[in-house]
């Protein structure tokens, strides 16, 4: 599969809770809606970045949530750009027919910014599989969670 390049279609099941979190400008980032974001430990330890496939997530950096947003920032921009996240315990809803009804419960990663997956590697823990409807793969966020199998 490949990264976002626009808005993700997302479902919510239940209530959202979001949060507000700073973007890293540290290097040029587009995060779309749909986008998971990180805290990567290798870089700004105190803002966000969009996963990508190409991020190597190591086990102390720390998924934060889904981007709710479409933001971008550019190299060197002042670090003042907020972008709303929804965090756990939302359960949130991502186009997928990686998951069905049988895998409910399982650990949920991804593998890029656009595809649930089931393997760790390095890649960003996001949540358990609530619920799978309609072409939807509900997850029950983690965020803020410390991608420890990674």
């Amino acid at each position: 599969m490949t990264d976002l390049s626009r808005n993700a279609p997302l479902r919510v099941l239940g209530e959202l809770k979001t949060e507000k979190f700073t973007l890293d400008t540290s290097a040029a980032q587009h995060p779309y809606k749909g986008s998971p974001m990180i805290i990567d430990q290798t870089g700004d330890t105190l803002n966000v970045v969009a996963y990508v496939g190409a991020t190597v997530v190591a086990a102390d950096d720390v998924f934060v949530g889904t981007a709710m947003e479409e933001k971008e920032v550019a190299l060197g921009d002042a670090e003042t750009t907020e972008i709303i996240c929804a965090v756990g315990p939302t359960i949130m809803g991502f186009k997928s027919t990686v998951f069905d009804n049988a895998d409910l419960g399982k650990t949920v990663y991804m593998s890029d910014s656009g595809t649930l997956s089931e393997t760790a590697a390095d890649n960003p823990q996001i949540g358990k599989l609530h619920y799978v409807a309609d072409g939807y793969a509900f997850v029950e966020l983690s965020a803020p969670q410390i991608c420890a199998g990674a």
